[in-house]
């Protein structure tokens, strides 16, 4: 197989909530995008640790290509893990990132049957 690659989707996951309401896990706009497995934040700004333990298992799904009627497709928005708190955590598409196989695992791919 000569071709190794794969595409991922980048990823923003931004802070939304309704306008004054009071918020406990963050500022409504403050963000950070996925790229590959790397999470990329503004200088200064911090992101709640109980927000991204909220959205992290969805990560890796969003990143992929999903089937137009599957959920993971659809649904953007997941709720802030406080029941108190109001907020939404968006998750937005950016464009997709090629990948090669072999930066990104020491894992070799099966050898195509000849």
């Amino acid at each position: 197989m000569s071709d190794d690659s794969f595409e991922l989707y980048d990823l923003r996951v931004e802070i939304v909530a309704p306008e004054g309401a009071k918020i406990y896990c963050g500022a409504p706009g403050d963000w950070f995008e996925l790229r590959g497995e790397q999470l990329h934040l503004p200088t200064g700004q911090s992101f709640s640790i109980y927000s991204l333990s909220a959205i992290l298992p969805l990560l890796p799904a969003k990143q992929r290509q999903t089937h137009p009627h599957d959920w993971m497709t659809s649904d953007a928005e997941i709720a802030c893990p406080d029941p108190n708190c109001p907020s939404r955590l968006r998750i937005t598409r950016l464009g997709k990132r090629r990948f090669s196989h072999a930066e990104t695992t020491a894992v070799p791919l099966p050898k195509e049957p000849t």
